[in-house]
């Protein structure tokens, strides 16, 4: 078994450089056969390597953070800090984020095992979508990405909640509480996230709680830093590549802005605690409501959240929760470009 950890991680370093390199080949090329010049060039590695060094840091903090709360925090922890009533469940299901801020890829294992324990499906579908996006590491980056514009910050958190409780109490209004809406084998079910970092996985039966974190940490910023990178490129030839007509004529539009800025959310999968400086990149080019379409999208369904959500969830609850959580950000990036324009939000 830690043969296999330490060949998963030798493979990962060897894709990341294989990564880079065609990357680096590529442009280079495209370069030497005169279809971009040498400022397009600098340019695009000025984007990509900025992006890559300001995302880096919060990635680790966020792994750090996800390890310390995997090895510390148990789900029954959870449970019992919920309140019970039915407004307050949904309202403290959304901010949970802030006191047990879990890694993305830990997250929807985690609200299955909670709900299979006795949490409502709609309490632990507003956890499940909340904390990724609801949490201090995030935030943090957050305003970091937008040092001058703070209210991203603001109506990230604030329409992060309202769209978690929003689906939470919709999913609840089609639950059948004799039916369970859990598949009964789940993928990856016996760890704390499909990365394999639970304290309860036999590789660290032997391991000190400081390896275990310690191996979480490094396990997961190696998993999610893989995205931090394609992201980074797409931004980065989306910027120098990409003709400026083009794209001021496609982000300037309501609603094409925002269809295209919560696809790429979904198509590029970066993990909530970097994706503020790729939707950093957009903010000239794209309107503010699509700007947080793609901040609320991203944490909430992206490729490989779908596949876990299918492969946890029944078909019905499944395909519901898509819906929904597309249905909501959609209105929700919508109405922000309509208060930008009366000048309600700025």
């Amino acid at each position: 078994m830690e043969n296999r950890v330490n060949y998963e991680k030798k493979y990962t370093l060897l894709l990341y450089t294989a990564i880079i390199g065609v990357i680096a080949f590529s442009l280079l090329r495209m370069k030497n056969i005169g279809i971009i010049d040498t400022n397009t060039l600098q340019s695009f590695a000025i984007i990509f390597t900025s992006i890559i060094l300001e995302g880096i840091p919060f990635i680790l903090l966020g792994a750090l953070v996800s390890a310390l709360i995997q090895v510390f925090v148990s789900e029954e922890t959870i449970t019992k800090i919920i309140p019970k009533n039915k407004f307050l469940g949904f309202l403290g299901a959304s901010l949970m984020g802030f006191i047990f801020p879990v890694c993305e890829c830990a997250i929807i294992p985690i609200a299955r095992r909670l709900i299979k324990k006795g949490l409502p499906l709609g309490l632990g579908v507003t956890f499940m979508l909340a904390v990724p996006i609801v949490n201090p590491v995030v935030l943090l980056s957050t305003y970091y990405a937008f040092y001058d514009k703070p209210s991203m910050v603001i109506m990230r958190g604030g329409f992060g909640i309202i769209a978690a409780i929003t689906i939470g109490i919709l999913i609840s209004m089609v639950e059948k509480r004799a039916i369970s809406p859990l598949k009964s084998s789940s993928y990856k079910d016996e760890y704390g996230c499909n990365c394999g970092c639970d304290i309860n996985n036999p590789l660290y039966k032997y391991k000190s709680k400081f390896s275990i974190i310690l191996d979480h940490t490094t396990r997961e910023f190696l998993s999610i830093s893989k995205y931090l990178i394609f992201g980074a490129f797409i931004s980065g030839v989306f910027q120098t590549l990409v003709s400026r007509d083009l794209m001021a004529s496609l982000g300037g539009k309501p609603m094409a802005s925002i269809g295209i800025m919560m696809a790429l959310a979904f198509l590029l999968s970066i993990c909530s605690e970097a994706d503020a400086f790729i939707a950093r990149t957009f903010l000239s080019q794209f309107t503010v409501g699509s700007i947080l379409g793609f901040l609320l999208l991203g944490p909430m369904l992206d490729i490989k959240n779908t596949f876990m959500l299918f492969g946890n969830f029944k078909g019905k609850i499944a395909i519901l929760l898509t819906v929904y959580i597309g249905l909501v950000v959609f209105i929700i990036a919508a109405y922000t470009n309509v208060a930008v324009m009366f000048g309600v939000i700025k």
